[in-house]
């Protein structure tokens, strides 16, 4: 036994001094950090590094911009959940006026929540707040409901939630100066995790939005490279949204909006879709293992639908302009999908080709420099970005976890991937009955 330990040391210290004396080595130790990765974390970093100048050293701007603004919460059997997101829209510190527009899906089967809607309704006695209840009986999914509540709003800014989330009470305020240059049609919100303590798979997924969400998004949206407004919290100009037709059917209605808003920016090359890092969504994550791989298995299933059937011909730099489509090309098309697979195969290799001494070794070297990259991004977003830096220095002890869940989490992806070409999975979507999806135009 000892013997062994010391084999795999013995490796290990000869794998690091490779590293040391022969920069090369990287090729083929982790040959996806050198393609790929590398080049997106000096993006995300030189992003966050601008963000943090323009934001805490220039001086601010002073706004006298303050537009109508109309939230579409999506209710479906959140039940007294709604009352904590309702409120946090009433609470808001913006001095504008505010339109609060609960639609809830499916009425008839969630007399909970279209009864605490109501009594959230008649409770607001603002003078620049308003809540209408909107409730269609017969349930049609997020997007009929999101589209419902654009039909009835009438602000100049349209805020879309769910009805599981809650906001900081200045969200709006941070929010709408963004909208004051014409150059804006939308953009997305920052989003953490509500209900952080409990379960492993809630700090887990606290660590994920924090750096790969709020952090990540920050630095990509500062060269205009968002990958994708939220459909838990975004916003939008609403007279552009109905004019492309508001949101679309079929299944990941953000990232389809958030797509189809891109394929505007050849012909509007001063467009740009900003991420308002320091406008705070909070939402309840799935708090147990079968929930985060049912939703992560639509999330990544849904990707591959939309980027490789639906709008597969949209992909042109004739329309979204050369700098869009290589950072689409590379980063939505190449790493997303081929990542998971390389990364199985690369591991496969390594298992089948050498001892379990070798395999221990490596394994605990390529650990050791993706948890230094971990640590290196969550001081970042620690001291540059986190509005709540005490409460986000607690996940520092479930740092050493992650690069683990990070990997379980793109097998699942792989397994969706695979899921979603064979069974074509994102018609079995729960996000809208299945005579609504029938419906829909197929790819």
């Amino acid at each position: 036994m000892l013997s062994d330990f010391n084999t795999v040391s013995y490796i290990a210290l000869d794998i690091w001094y490779q590293l040391g004396e022969h920069l090369v080595f990287f090729v083929w130790l982790i040959p996806l950090v050198l393609m790929y990765e590398m080049p997106l974390m000096i993006i995300v970093v030189g992003g966050i590094l601008r963000w943090y100048y323009s934001t805490f050293m220039l001086p601010p701007k002073a706004s006298l911009f303050k537009p109508k603004v109309s939230c579409v919460i999506t209710c479906y059997a959140e039940g007294d959940a709604v009352k904590s997101t309702i409120d946090s829209f009433v609470e808001q510190t913006y001095d504008g006026e505010i339109e609060i527009i609960a639609v809830v899906d499916g009425a008839v089967q969630n007399d909970d929540t279209y009864r605490v809607a109501m009594a959230c309704a008649k409770a607001c006695n603002s003078k620049n707040r308003k809540v209408i209840v909107l409730p269609k009986w017969q349930r049609g999914g997020r997007v009929s409901t999101l589209n419902a509540g654009l039909s009835m709003a009438s602000g100049e800014i349209v805020i879309n939630a769910d009805a599981d989330t809650s906001f900081d009470n200045d969200m709006v305020n941070q929010v709408v100066p963004y909208f004051e240059d014409p150059n804006v049609p939308a953009l997305g919100g920052a989003l953490r995790v509500r209900n952080i303590n409990e379960s492993i798979w809630t700090r887990m997924q606290s660590i994920e939005y924090l750096i790969s969400m709020q952090g990540g998004k920050t630095g990509l949206a500062q060269w205009n490279f968002l990958n994708n407004i939220s459909g838990a919290f975004g916003a939008f100009r609403r007279e552009f949204l109905m004019q492309i037709g508001g949101w679309d059917t079929h299944t990941a209605e953000d990232l389809d909006l958030t797509v189809r808003i891109k394929q505007y920016f050849k012909r509007h090359p001063d467009w740009k879709i900003p991420f308002a890092t320091l406008a705070i969504g909070h939402t309840d994550a799935p708090g147990d293992l079968k929930t985060l791989v049912m939703q992560r298995l639509r999330w990544d299933g849904d990707l591959l639908f939309l980027y490789f059937r639906k709008h597969w011909p949209a992909f042109t730099p004739k329309l979204l302009g050369w700098g869009t489509f290589i950072f689409t090309l590379f980063y939505g098309f190449l790493q997303n999908v081929l990542m998971p697979f390389i990364i199985v195969l690369y591991g496969a290799g390594i298992i089948l080709l050498y001892p379990w001494q070798f395999i221990a070794s490596i394994s605990a070297v390529i650990y050791s420099l993706y948890f230094a990259i971990l640590v290196f991004f969550y001081l970042l977003v620690l001291l540059a970005i986190s509005e709540r830096p005490k409460q986000d220095l607690r996940l520092a002890l479930w740092l050493p976890l992650y690069p683990f869940y990070a990997l379980f989490m793109r097998l699942v992806c792989l397994f969706a991937l695979i899921n979603e070409v064979v069974r074509r999975s994102h018609e079995e979507s729960s996000m809208a009955p299945w005579w609504v999806l029938k419906r829909g135009r197929k790819f």
